[in-house]
């Protein structure tokens, strides 16, 4: 702080851009972050990015049995299962997007500093 109570512009500055630098780190780390979600007791895994950003999709070959019914009820309970898993891993990258963000979002006083983009 300087004389009269304003705060240092110059530091205020320098650490918004700290802030900006650890978010722009964060949300690297969550592009490049690994996440899976599940269905059917496993039969179907879907592996998204931390980002959200659909990487994988394993079909176990169990979850598409051609006895198990209709070709059609089949292909329902597929597309049931493969939407299931990919919201289940949707659901976990975003659990970690608030772990990896939220503290830095809560750095950033919400309102942030007028003038700058955040």
């Amino acid at each position: 702080m300087i004389p009269g109570g304003q705060p240092n512009m110059q530091q205020l500055l320098q650490q918004a851009q700290k802030m900006q630098q650890d978010l722009a780190a964060a949300q690297q780390e969550l592009a490049e972050t690994p996440v899976e979600g599940s269905a059917g007791g496993g039969l179907v895994k879907a592996t998204v990015t931390g980002a959200g950003e659909l990487k994988a999709l394993v079909i176990d070959p169990k979850a598409v049995d051609p006895e198990a019914g209709s070709a059609e009820e089949n292909a329902e309970t597929l597309a049931d299962l493969v939407l299931a898993a990919v919201r289940d891993a949707n659901a976990s990258a975003q659990q970690l997007q608030q772990q990896k963000l939220g503290p830095l979002a809560q750095g950033l006083g919400g309102g942030g500093i007028p003038g700058l983009p955040f």
